[in-house]
């Protein structure tokens, strides 16, 4: 019996032995000691979370608060003045007129302009360009809202071509003023004024460039350039920034075509400047101006190698006018201004810039290059003549 046993048993121990041996062989993954760690099931995914998009500033799609705002306080100006006609030479010969007569003067005819202008005031004051009221006997000024005026001349300015007008009209809207000394290139703008005659329009466009001069525009010449369309009749007009406030008066155009459309290059005069036309003339119907009574030249890189200049900057006092205030102050042809009042001299524009804005009758100081050396000079500043040869 206890043998019968022991052989069951070793049977028993022998096929479990040859189990272990064949899984041990085949699959040894199965067995609990082959040191391997028991595959785990991965944890299930969790479940995907929404992520904001970073905010970013809406997109501008439209101006038309801006229009909203600039457009009814742009007027469009109709002026008219009487010209003699010319008289053919044959019509003044003796022999014609013993037989046909033709004594007197010659026939005279309208000739009508166009422009635009801006209401600055609730007054009734409106900004322009002097060229579009110039000479003119007669000024209607046509508004927003369709109604109309006559309007008379308060004073003008040639050298910056800047005019102020007044109509006599309740509730009129003024345009509010921008920041034009913190205007930047590729700033977008708009025009708003009155091309050729069609109605008040608006154009698009940016900022080209600033502080353009030696154009031959104007005496004083400080323009911000812009590819806004400007055309005949938009000059007056308000160019204005994306939240409607005024930064410049349209003034001119560059254009080689015989009708002088617009090709992507308009400039304005900056309403820092305007503001300072437009105070003096509603106060006193004029613009007084310092001057000091000096013809100037620019340097080249070649005049500066000649006179032994280096890097210096500044304008070459060519000229002075005898008995004037820069000859009174010491100043002698050939120096270079460089400094008037601490402020630096780059070319002749900015030269005539920072004079003009002084006070006739204040003493200033002028800074001057002469001989390698910087000598200061004390010179009271006289009144600038009207259209002077020399600055």
């Amino acid at each position: 019996m206890l043998r019968r046993f022991w052989l069951y048993f070793s049977q028993a121990v022998t096929l479990c032995l040859a189990l272990v041996f064949v899984v041990s062989t085949l699959r040894p993954d199965l067995l609990p000691w082959n040191g391997r760690p028991a595959p785990v099931a991965p944890p299930p995914p969790a479940p995907a979370q929404t992520v904001a998009a970073p905010a970013t500033a809406p997109k501008i799609t439209s101006f038309s608060e801006a229009v909203k705002r600039a457009m009814p306080t742009v007027v469009n100006i109709y002026t008219s003045k009487e010209v003699k006609a010319q008289r053919a030479p044959f019509m003044d010969d003796p022999v014609f007129r013993y037989f046909f007569g033709g004594e007197g003067d010659s026939p005279s005819q309208k000739s009508n302009n166009l422009g635009s202008g801006v209401i600055v005031s609730d007054q009734g004051y409106i900004l322009t360009n002097a060229h579009v009221v110039e000479a003119a006997d007669e000024i209607e000024v046509a508004l927003a809202d369709n109604r109309r005026g006559k309007a008379k001349v308060i004073g003008t300015d040639p050298e910056t071509d800047l005019a102020v007008i007044k109509i006599d009209l309740p509730k009129l809207p003024a345009i509010s003023f921008g920041q034009s000394d913190q205007a930047q290139v590729g700033d977008v703008v708009l025009a708003i004024g009155n091309p050729f005659g069609v109605g008040q329009t608006v154009t698009m466009g940016i900022i080209s460039a600033l502080s353009r001069n030696h154009l031959g525009i104007n005496t004083f010449e400080n323009f911000i350039q812009t590819d806004a369309a400007i055309n005949p009749g938009n000059s007056g007009g308000a160019l204005v920034d994306i939240s409607g406030n005024m930064i410049g008066i349209n003034t001119a155009i560059y254009s080689r075509t015989p009708g002088g459309a617009s090709l992507g290059i308009g400039f304005a005069i900056p309403i820092s400047t305007a503001k300072l036309v437009l105070d003096q003339l509603v106060q006193s119907g004029t613009v007084t101006r310092g001057w000091i009574g000096v013809a100037v030249q620019d340097l080249t890189p070649e005049l500066s190698e000649s006179l032994n200049l280096g890097n210096a900057r500044g304008t070459l006092i060519s000229e002075v006018m005898q008995d004037k205030p820069a000859e009174q102050g010491g100043m002698k042809a050939g120096d270079l201004l460089i400094a008037v009042d601490g402020k630096p001299v780059t070319d002749s524009a900015g030269m005539l810039t920072l004079i003009s804005a002084i006070t006739p009758g204040t003493s200033t100081t002028l800074k001057v290059l002469r001989a390698q050396r910087e000598i200061e000079l004390r010179v009271v500043v006289g009144k600038r003549p009207k259209n002077p040869k020399k600055k």
